[in-house]
């Protein structure tokens, strides 16, 4: 008999792994307590697989085998906690994915970088050749790809919430960027259990796979003093690197790596900012990892664009530059931002804030921001930690407002950047909704003034 596979949630992990599911010959049921879009209720209704939306049917849930539940569903719901009561086995579709591939994995985690590097790994290694898929949090659903199987690589981006639920998954080369405070109420606002959800990337690999990290981050150089590491631990560094990895060294970054050492000049990087040398030379250490030339790796990043959101170029108006960097919902992902220019910016920021300790950036902002633009419904913590440090802030909770002032704000040489610090939800669907209004205004401003 069929074994019973309950799917939690709808979204496109949820979809690929009913997919899986069905052609491994599951019996399948999906249930999303939210609305399904209509164009995954189209391909689960075509490949006739049961699905329920609005609602959990709570007795056919804890009759399930294997359930497979969206990162998004935290432990304290209370569907969950029957289900754990239950015994009932919890996989993320990336763990189930995982039993229907010989396909060696790059994973790739961290609390900020990970979809750039993940998007310059994948480019990277199709470029040179490899027969590589892409997914995790970005792109098409790891288990779908599965069902046809046909890479012999996957790059994956992977969240803290999914390694939770992934038990016999093994990367072959494992990318860990960086920790730092995020999303503790999910792990009951201790830091230790987050770190832990980090270092699962490393569960069952061995001594012939490839770990990956940043030993700058203090975090993550403290938890190597304690852990035992099985994995052939490569080191990556803004400094020079005496061992095995890559490092800064000058106008240079130079790696060492399987008895041979090579260099690439920081000049000819596809990204600007020194999280984007970190984020670089994680993905070149883990392309010279599975044995790729180096002498092409300069020519293989020449023509990569990073995602949306991300530092993404906005257009310029009257010598002003705008930068989209929507995604950037944390302080940490901000301080980044900041550090890669040496432009005077005006610095639009605002939202939803998560406890947020601005004085991270503090001295960057004196340093870099001439004005500070907020846009939110409550603006008061931005308001009052900058009040007398930057010398022009205006408060605004619609977009138009915000790039309107700060264009205002600006004069030629300029940089107006988008780099919230926030969550999204106050005003806008979600980071890629307000890093879409944002470059819209932008365009709808240049019209304006063509008028005039």
């Amino acid at each position: 008999m069929a074994k019973n596979l309950i799917i939690l949630g709808a979204g496109e992990s949820g979809t690929g792994a009913a997919l899986l599911g069905k052609a491994k010959g599951y019996t399948v049921f999906v249930s999303d307590k939210g609305l399904i879009a209509d164009t995954y209720k189209a391909v689960l209704s075509g490949e006739r697989i049961e699905f329920e939306e609005g609602n959990h049917d709570e007795d056919r849930i804890l009759n399930a085998d294997l359930i497979i539940k969206s990162p998004g569903i935290p432990e304290k719901n209370d569907l969950i906690k029957a289900i754990r009561k239950k015994g009932i086995k919890v996989v993320s579709e990336i763990e189930f994915a995982s039993y229907f591939t010989n396909a060696k994995f790059v994973a790739i985690t961290g609390s900020n970088g990970k979809t750039t590097t993940t998007l310059l790994t994948y480019h990277l290694l199709k470029n040179l050749g490899v027969n590589t898929g892409l997914a995790g949090n970005i792109g098409d659903s790891l288990a779908k790809q599965v069902i046809e199987d046909k890479y012999d690589y996957y790059v994956l981006e992977l969240s803290s919430f999914q390694l939770d639920d992934m038990f016999e998954f093994k990367a072959h080369v494992a990318i860990l960027l960086n920790i730092t405070s995020d999303h503790l109420d999910r792990y009951d606002y201790k830091f230790e259990n987050y770190i832990n959800s980090k270092f699962r990337i490393l569960q069952n690999q061995t001594a012939s796979d490839y770990f990956i990290t940043f030993t700058d981050d203090s975090v993550i150089s403290e938890q190597l003093k304690t852990r035992a590491m099985k994995p052939h631990m490569l080191s990556v560094s803004l400094s020079e690197n005496e061992g095995e990895g890559g490092g800064q060294s000058g106008d240079h970054l130079k790696f060492t790596l399987k008895g041979s050492s090579f260099s690439i000049p920081v000049r000819e990087l596809p990204l600007k900012g020194k999280h984007n040398m970190v984020n670089t030379m994680a993905a070149v250490l883990a392309a010279k990892a599975i044995g790729l030339d180096d002498n092409r790796f300069v020519e293989a990043m020449a023509d990569f664009k990073n995602a949306s959101h991300r530092l993404e170029d906005a257009g310029e108006i009257n010598g002003v530059k705008f930068i989209n960097d929507s995604k950037a919902t944390n302080v940490d992902s901000v301080f980044y931002a900041l550090d890669s220019f040496s432009e005077p910016l005006i610095w639009i920021a605002g939202g939803l804030d998560k406890g947020n300790d601005y004085s991270q950036i503090e001295a960057l902002v004196k340093a870099k921001v001439k004005a500070l633009i907020c846009i939110g419904k409550d603006n008061s913590k931005l308001l009052e930690f900058f009040s007398g440090k930057v010398q022009q802030i205006e408060d605004t909770d619609n977009i138009k407002d915000a790039v309107q002032k700060a264009f205002a704000s600006a004069t030629k040489g300029d940089v107006v950047l988008l780099s919230p610090a926030c969550a999204s939800f106050d005003l806008f669907k979600n980071y890629e909704d307000r890093g879409d209004k944002f470059k819209a205004q932008i365009l709808e401003l240049k019209k304006e003034l063509v008028k005039e």
